[in-house]
């Protein structure tokens, strides 16, 4: 049993080392200033993403059956990762990584089967609108309305930080029905909407982030939806719900673990090639100590966020806690290396041209959203330690 068991593990690790591999080659060959200069252009990286899934990364979490190659959440936190490695972290992998495990864990077979090949080969494209400019991180306090329409509904409400509207072909929009329970909490449920649904209007919001998707506040102003349009049984849309928002925690981690790997990557170029009064800069323990300290941040981060996709992939239960264990970690590890990368680099870290100083809003995104720190100590403070509820 011994010898069967430690066979699967080194299968396991040689096929994410090559996949790890690979996906670095393709996305290797467009690199940094390739990112760059699309988000200067305020264009959309189309060319790396058509390589992505020209290779089959972009549905390595959809099952084979739906034309994705079935390596869930632990392959595709590699693919995201390692794509911002190489310098072009694409926050719409993490979109990718909500709506793909909601619709294949509980939508029809019908919208399984028109939806699912399409994402897994990156033709057709979702975005998620939950965030609401009154709700936060009160998903029970959303006021966008579903009201009962013949067989279908009428969508009425807003949105805010939606991302990459301009992108898809839908999106996956979360809403309640008209009735509140005694607590004044409204029952939700998921609706694909096409992006050109008649009642849609959208606002693009001008944000510090250096990344060429475009967030958007959005309006529904009674927008016709019909009865195939639902994701799921009506009214179950939390439960739903949870199977897009751990790997959305999951793949937020990734996104920050990869830009820390490709900051102490720079950062460590510099210190070794970097002499002052004859001697490489990272010869000094006030450069080195800090970058090491720094790498072994980044290490305990990527390390739980491979822990939070294997138990996933599992079903576990766990796998919520240590999603936002991971998300967490990840965050404050990856601006810890990348303000350590900045520092080595001097005056030239705040230079565009190093590739280090517009990382930084990409990364801070990360302790706020997709849920706050505070939101997740107030999870691990209440049901890890078993204190009161705070809120």
């Amino acid at each position: 049993m011994a010898s069967v068991f430690n066979s699967s593990l080194v299968d396991t690790a040689e096929h994410h080392a090559m996949l790890r591999e690979s996906v670095g080659k393709v996305a290797g060959s467009f690199g940094r200033k390739y990112f760059q200069d699309v988000t200067k252009r305020k264009a959309k990286p189309v060319e790396l993403w058509d390589a992505l899934a020209e290779a089959g990364f972009i549905g390595a979490h959809i099952d084979e059956e739906f034309g994705g190659s079935g390596g869930g959440l632990a392959d595709y936190n590699i693919i995201v990762e390692e794509v911002a490695a190489q310098g072009c972290p694409i926050l719409s992998l993490v979109i990718g990584s909500i709506c793909a495990p909601i619709i294949q864990s509980h939508a029809s077979e019908a919208m399984k089967a028109d939806w699912l090949p399409g994402l897994a080969s990156g033709k057709k494209r979702l975005a998620f609108a939950i965030t609401e400019p009154n709700a936060g991180s009160n998903t029970h306090n959303v006021s966008t309305i579903a009201r009962k329409d013949g067989d279908g509904w009428l969508l009425t409400g807003n949105k805010y930080w939606t991302s990459a509207v301009d992108e898809v072909d839908a999106i996956m929009v979360v809403a309640r029905g008209e009735e509140l329970d005694e607590r004044g909490r409204g029952q939700l449920s998921l609706f694909l909407v096409p992006t050109d649904a008649p009642g849609i209007s959208k606002t693009p919001i001008e944000t510090a982030l250096y990344v060429p998707e475009t967030s958007f506040m959005l309006y529904f102003d009674n927008v016709q939806v019909p009865r195939e349009a639902l994701v799921g049984i009506e009214g179950q849309g939390l439960k739903h719900l949870f199977a897009g928002l751990n790997p959305e925690r999951i793949c937020a981690s990734a996104i920050n673990n990869g830009i820390a790997r490709y900051a102490l990557e720079k950062a460590a170029i510099q210190a070794g090639e970097r002499s002052v009064w004859g001697v490489p800069i990272g010869s000094h323990q006030g450069v080195s100590h800090p970058l090491a300290a720094a790498y072994v941040g980044v290490q305990q981060a990527r390390l739980m966020t491979a822990r939070a996709a294997e138990l996933y992939d599992q079903g576990s239960p766990e796998s919520g806690e240590v999603s936002n264990m991971a998300k967490f970690a990840a965050a404050d590890s990856s601006l810890v290396a990348l303000d350590q990368a900045i520092q080595v680099h001097g005056g030239n870290g705040m230079a565009l041209e190093y590739g280090l100083a517009d990382l930084w809003f990409i990364a801070r995104l990360h302790k706020t959203a997709p849920v706050s720190r505070e939101m997740v100590l107030n999870y691990f403070a209440q049901h890890s330690l078993g204190l009161p509820k705070s809120y």
